[in-house]
């Protein structure tokens, strides 16, 4: 029998959700937002049959068997909490949580009553990332010593005074939001354990609506502009090995960046993808590279995959559904959403403390 989904949060991800869980062989029954007009017109739009104004009444239908969560940040944690204690499996939106205080609430949630919890890390699911992944755990790339994660842009602000750019909403800026490439990157290692973090923000242009992105939330004139523009740092892990990260909504570059790059004791990678023009999808070009000496040459090898416009987030999704049922392993843990928020929080406090923080 199919798993039943329902959705809370009408929001911009909403259809690649939908999409992915039809993918993945599920059944998207319900959808609930408190714009009961948005939750409507997205029932209307992807032919689902079930509306609820509050994910209190989803959450007690004993039809649901699992919940995709697409709301602002402040309330990933209670409503997966929430889910979970109603018995049902939880898809949560990035990033897991306000912080990692709240992100080991889900983890202790997922443990007590037994069910499944990821997190939409999508770029795992992105083609170029699998086959990097496949050569990785074949051994080829043997002990990646560095990496280099990039999230980077010129004029990407996703509105201002927005739950966005609300600390207490959000968590924090492109460092909170943007955390793709830095998971990727940690990924790639294996997920090492960190033993300190050197962080630093900057604040440059984030009330500059020069540097608005072509996408995001309308402006709320009353609203908050508190986050950071731009974070910069580096993570050194107990395995040795170590990783660096640029992240900006609002940075003087020359395009949006998105890669991971990193060097390995048998072989060096590099996955990427370049914007023409920040938050345009159909101006980007995707990289997929592997470099190895042989014979004495240094040999790059492009790896081969399938374009994938939307950076994963219908796999990721799918995924979700596979790993319920065991037709597939998860492609995250909640553990690793948790190590994820401890670094999280650990560039902030360097930031704010001018110091290294251990992790």
């Amino acid at each position: 029998m199919a798993t039943k989904v329902g959705i809370i949060g009408a929001g911009g991800m909403v259809g690649y959700h939908i999409d992915g869980f039809r993918q993945g062989g599920g059944e998207v029954v319900a959808i609930a937002d408190v714009n009961l007009d948005a939750a409507t017109q997205a029932a209307e739009k992807h032919n689902i049959d079930t509306v609820y104004e509050s994910p209190d009444d989803m959450l007690d239908s004993d039809e649901i068997d699992a919940v995709s969560i697409i709301v602002p940040n402040k309330f990933h944690a209670p409503l997966a909490i929430q889910a979970m204690e109603a018995g049902k499996h939880v898809f949560c939106e990035k990033p897991p949580a306000l912080n990692a205080a709240e992100a080991e609430e889900m983890v202790e949630a997922a443990e007590k009553y037994g069910v499944t919890l990821m997190f939409n890390f999508n770029n795992r699911a992105r083609p170029e990332s699998r086959e990097m992944k496949k050569l990785i755990d074949e051994g080829k790339v043997g002990t990646i010593n560095s990496a280099q994660a990039k999230w980077i842009r010129r004029t990407g602000i996703p509105g201002f005074g927005g739950w966005f750019t609300n600390k207490a909403l959000s968590g924090g800026g492109p460092m909170i939001d943007l955390l793709h490439m830095l998971d990727l990157g940690m990924y790639f290692m294996g997920y090492p354990k960190a033993s300190y973090v050197i962080g630093q923000t900057f604040d440059d242009h984030i009330t500059d609506k020069d540097f608005k992105g072509p996408w995001g939330i309308p402006d709320r004139e009353d609203g908050v502009t508190d986050v950071e523009s731009a974070a910069h740092g580096f993570i050194s892990f107990e395995t040795g090995q170590v990783l660096f990260f640029q992240i900006s909504w609002a940075e003087m570059v020359k395009r949006e960046e998105v890669s991971v790059v990193f060097q390995g004791t048998k072989a060096g990678g590099k996955v990427e993808r370049l914007f023409g023009k920040d938050g345009f999808d159909d101006t980007a070009v995707d990289t997929c590279e592997f470099y190895v000496q042989e014979d004495g040459q240094s040999v790059n090898k492009v790896l081969r995959a399938e374009e994938c416009e939307d950076m994963g987030r219908i796999n990721s999704a799918a995924n979700f559904i596979e790993a319920i049922e065991g037709r597939a392993e998860p492609l995250n843990t909640p553990d690793q959403g948790l190590t994820l928020m401890k670094i999280i929080d650990a560039v902030y406090k360097s930031a704010e403390t001018g110091e290294p923080v251990e992790v």
